[in-house]
């Protein structure tokens, strides 16, 4: 069974279509990868995944049950949504890393938190380091670590490498690929990015609202 189904999703602003009846099955352990010309609808299909924004029309069915019928807190938890521009709150990077105990009304390990900046490499002095002080790299790092520090279901990832520097842009990478490989995470990119694009195990392309399979696992 799919860990993820759209049917017949659409989305609709006054007059213009930005979806028309998207279909989607997604299975567990999955890595898509989402491309297609800008306004094309892709930020929008994973912002409806997300259940950032809602479908004008359609049905979305994740692990068996309808969108509609989870929690809303509960249901982001399972299926994160990493955004291109990271926003991180607070004042410290620990800020960040703690909040995912603090919503769960966790006690926060520091031990998880030191071990998961060992993975982004971030050394640990980083946990008291204020958050204005960070590239934008390293900001990605930290909110790619906030999100994943209790593995979500579904990760999915807004265009995360653009405008990182090539070092950054290749410790996202390795991260992303150890949660595919290692912890079986099923990820739904976006990108444009022809380095990703050409490692992509299956790339899907979506253009003036429409859906295609561009290719299939190599």
């Amino acid at each position: 069974m799919s860990i993820l189904s759209l049917t017949d999703i659409s989305y609709q602003v006054e007059q213009r279509q930005i979806l028309n009846k998207v279909n989607l099955e997604v299975q567990a352990g999955d890595f898509l990868t989402l491309t297609g010309p800008s306004g094309g609808g892709k930020s929008t299909l994973l912002k409806i995944i997300a259940s950032l924004i809602s479908p004008s029309d359609g049905e979305i069915i994740f692990q068996g049950q309808n969108q509609r019928d989870y929690e809303i807190t509960t249901y982001r938890q399972l299926v994160s949504y990493c955004f291109q521009q990271p926003s991180l709150f607070g004042q410290t990077v620990a800020d960040n890393l703690q909040f995912p105990f603090v919503i769960r009304n966790e006690a926060s390990s520091q031990v998880q938190i030191e071990q998961a900046l060992t993975k982004v490499n971030l050394p640990t002095s980083y946990l008291n380091k204020n958050i204005t002080e960070l590239s934008g790299g390293e900001k990605q790092r930290v909110a790619l670590l906030r999100n994943t520090m209790f593995l979500p279901k579904i990760l999915l990832l807004d265009e995360v490498t653009v405008g990182l520097d090539a070092r950054s842009i290749e410790i996202v990478h390795q991260f992303i690929k150890q949660l595919w490989q290692e912890a079986g995470l099923t990820i739904i990119q976006i990108t444009h990015n022809q380095t990703e694009l050409s490692q992509a195990a299956k790339v899907l392309w979506l253009e003036e609202g429409s859906l295609s399979d561009v290719t299939t696992s190599r």
